[in-house]
């Protein structure tokens, strides 16, 4: 990233589109009540489609409103019984401390000595009065009652809100609300784009576009996944013997938001348009200092504030997760993919839910890979401490079924408790014997679903250096509960001394990325993902982007984004620059697709790379891309293919390349009466409807759209995959190892909508054995329901190597 202190010699990038015209705070306006219904002018778009897309994410006005009901009830009932906790038991009679002599009439005598729940109950006077007595807790009691009261403000204005929102859904969009459950959101979205031609919503443009309304939805999160890439904000930490941490809990990420966006002294005046004074270099130095002043006292709040959010954190965690570590002691060695890793991983326009759905794609390769590292040093202690204590705890349960009295021997039943999470906690560390160590192929499986991975992994999978970043991105979910725990005490921290050195880069980088559009406002100039202003050299987008060092996009973000957006909206139209680098990649992948398998043999390989993943039940789309992960394995094996002659040694990038040139999704309409009609739409290129076919005549049972989804993602998956080879092939040809063909150029092929002319200086070469174990070389691990907790290194002895 370029020196931040050479940020004024950078000038505003101007958006390709007229700026939107002064005031449009106040053109933007509600219409008189009886127009109320048609929703013209709304105010706020930003408010409105961002409540339009959690009322259908959260399923509608009746389940959004329970929610909300008990989380006021939830928070009542934790202060409610902390206080009982703390004031109104006697916990010296609870466990026994002193006795209790039951002497009322006809009591048996052998119980009078037996202590009763209500024995350790006080009653309700004497609690009262120690309550009373306490200034301390009677001020907490008031702390916790004022924001219980604004919760229930804030909910009782949600319930008017959102009951708008479902007349909005009801009479405007005409969905029902027993039928919100089927409608996809890219179906209520078209519905949105049609009624703004109706009702005009938006009085600065006729029609929306689907990139519009991201923008309005994600305006603040994408600044928030430019900070991430550009490494803008403070959330790497250097600490002694720890080295590099990452740390970004929810906590700090509100005072992020709350610094940036829309707490007081924010840049933003609105929730649509940055402050003026921050679109001026020229008193950038000033703007810092008023920046760093209002950093400072947010820190100072979060430090006074501190010991009540601790208090809180430690309480909710403790009513959240003791039940379950009891029931399921291995459920903390679980992985869960970091607030860090969702923020790096994310795309620029992506919704909650495509990137949901994304990560829970790639948590099983993710989790293999993090499972085949495994310690030869713990595995031995693992395996004795499990054996000495299972040997113990045999011998409790065995006295316990001969004679049920031991269970009244102190403590007897804890130490059974004990011995029960040590074994379970110790079994975590043994690995699976039968695992096979191939860091290689996990990782390349994990990056056709995540999309991102620096370039120094690649060939360093088994080194644990690689490991350690990985798991920083997918944290074990102890890890995450213990981060949540000391966020109240690190973020004040945080935010006085290392945020507050940051104000200057990040006055210039809200100045410097900032772009103002017609009928949407200010948004992040990186969420256009304009490949001439944001593009890299190096991802396929060598001349045609003009972007420095500075204003380029790290790790492929804004090609790799805007190929996402376009897979996910068919209909969306990209501006001109993008469309010109959309044509060039899907050149380049015509011309690579003559040199890689026809698709029919990747469909005749599916069972058996469906066989290797043991996962019997996968769809079209996830056998379609096992095969192009498995078929550079298969072929360089020199096996055999469906007709019984040898197939020539390939690539990963050529065999991903024959499936997207084939490859064509299938979009089903829906009537209002349960018909459907299918019809076939080439979103990115044309084919000759083999795999639709496939995917008709095997998986009609499913619902199509939920299939064009699936499509989608595979489609995503193999771009992510061939757009990450090519880049490595640009960027270090000399690492690159089993290259079939000779690299040709982005600028070296040209536009031709008819089809594909390859250049005159363009050779082929015949095609090289790929080494096994190499990066092209994918090998499909399990993905069945049973996930592998660990795998074995070649050192152990316990399993086998690629």
């Amino acid at each position: 990233m370029a020196n931040f202190e050479a940020y004024q010699e950078y000038q505003r990038i101007e958006d390709f589109e007229e700026d939107s015209p002064p005031g449009e705070e106040d053109l933007l306006v509600h219409v008189p009540e009886g127009l109320k219904d048609s929703w013209h002018h709304i105010k706020n778009l930003d408010n409105f489609f961002t409540r339009i897309y959690h009322f259908h994410q959260k399923n509608g006005f009746a389940c959004m409103m329970l929610s909300e009901f008990f989380e006021l009830v939830q928070f009542l009932f934790v202060v409610t019984f902390t206080t009982f906790l703390v004031n109104c038991v006697e916990y010296d009679i609870l466990f026994a401390n002193r006795a209790v002599n039951h002497t009322g009439p006809g009591q048996n005598p052998l119980d009078r000595n037996k202590v009763t729940l209500p024995d350790a109950i006080l009653p309700s006077q004497q609690c009262t009065q120690r309550i009373q007595e306490d200034s301390w807790i009677i001020f907490l009691l008031i702390m916790a009652a004022i924001f219980w009261i604004y919760r229930l403000v804030k909910v009782f204005c949600n319930v008017l809100s959102y009951w708008e929102i479902r007349q909005f859904y009801i009479k405007a969009l005409k969905i029902r609300m027993d039928e919100l459950c089927n409608f996809t959101w890219q179906e209520v979205q078209d519905r949105l784009i049609n009624l703004q031609r109706e009702q005009q919503m938006c009085i600065h443009k006729k029609e929306l576009t689907e990139l519009d309304i991201y923008h309005r939805i994600l305006r603040f999160k994408n600044y928030m996944v430019a900070m991430i890439n550009k490494s803008l904000l403070p959330v790497q930490l250097h600490l002694p013997l720890l080295g590099s941490v990452v740390f970004l809990t929810q906590g700090l990420k509100y005072n992020f938001e709350l610094i940036l966006f829309w707490g007081p002294g924010s840049l933003f005046q609105n929730k649509w348009n940055l402050h003026p004074k921050y679109k001026r270099s020229g008193n950038r130095l000033e703007l810092a200092q008023q920046l760093s002043r209002v950093i400072l006292l947010i820190g100072l709040a979060n430090l006074l504030l501190c010991p009540f959010i601790l208090v809180w954190q430690v309480l909710y965690a403790f009513f959240s997760y003791t039940e379950i570590i009891r029931r399921e002691p291995g459920s903390l060695g679980a992985r869960r993919w970091s607030l860090y890793g969702r923020l790096y991983l994310r795309h620029f326009n992506e919704l909650d839910h495509e990137l949901h759905g994304r990560l829970g794609r790639g948590y099983k390769p993710t989790s293999k890979y993090m499972n085949s590292f495994t310690s030869p040093l713990l595995t031995v202690l693992a395996k004795n401490i499990a054996f000495f204590s299972g040997s113990v705890l045999a011998v409790l349960i065995a006295l316990t079924v001969y004679d049920e009295d031991v269970l009244t021997v102190q403590h007897i039943l804890t130490a059974i408790t004990v011995l029960g999470v040590v074994i379970t906690i110790t079994r975590s560390f043994i690995p699976d014997e039968h695992m096979v160590w191939c860091p290689e192929q996990l990782l390349q499986c994990m990056l056709a679903h995540i999309h991102y991975m620096p370039d120094h992994w690649r060939g360093n999978a088994n080194k644990s250096e690689t490991r350690d970043e990985v798991a920083q991105l997918f944290q074990y979910k102890a890890v995450f509960i213990l981060e949540e725990l000391l966020s109240p005490i690190i973020t004040p921290f945080i935010l006085i001394f290392l945020l507050r050195n940051k104000s200057l880069e990040i006055i210039d980088f809200f100045r410097n990325f900032t772009v103002e559009v017609v009928g949407v406002g200010d948004i992040c100039s990186f969420a256009q993902m304009d490949i001439r202003r944001h593009g890299n050299p190096t991802w396929l987008s060598e001349g045609q982007t003009e972007a420095s060092v500075y204003q380029q996009a790290e790790n492929g973000k804004t090609e790799l984004s805007l190929m996402h957006f376009t897979i996910k909206n068919p209909h969306w139209q990209p501006p001109q620059e993008s469309s010109v680098f959309i044509s060039h990649l899907k050149e380049k992948v015509q011309h690579d697709a003559q040199s890689g398998p026809t698709t029919q043999l990747l469909l005749s390989e599916a069972p058996l790379c469906t066989s290797l993943q043991s996962n019997e039940s996968a769809t079209v789309p996830d056998n379609l891309l096992a095969s192009v992960l498995a078929h550079p394995i298969l072929t360089a094996s020199g096996l055999q293919g469906h007709d019984h002659r040898f197939i020539p040694p390939s690539t990963t990038a050529s065999a991903a390349a024959s499936v997207l040139a084939s490859l064509s999704t299938s979009q089903v309409a829906h009537t209002n009466r349960g018909h459907s009609s299918i019809h076939h739409e080439s979103t990115m290129y044309r084919s000759d409807r083999t795999i639709i076919d496939s995917m008709s005549n095997s998986d009609s049972h499913i619902r199509s759209n939920a299939l064009q989804s699936e499509f989608a993602s595979a489609e995503m998956s193999l771009h992510a995959i061939y757009m990450h080879e090519l880049h490595q092939q640009n960027s270090h040809p000399q690492r690159t190892l089993g290259q079939s063909q000779s690299t040709v150029p982005m600028r070296d092929l040209h536009t031709n909508t008819a089809g594909f002319q390859p250049h005159s200086g363009f050779s082929v070469s015949t095609p090289t054995p790929v080494h096994l174990g190499g990066w092209q070389e994918e090998e499909e691990e399990d993905e069945g329901d049973q996930e592998i907790n660990s795998g074995s290194t070649p050192k152990q002895g316990t399993g086998s190597s690629c």
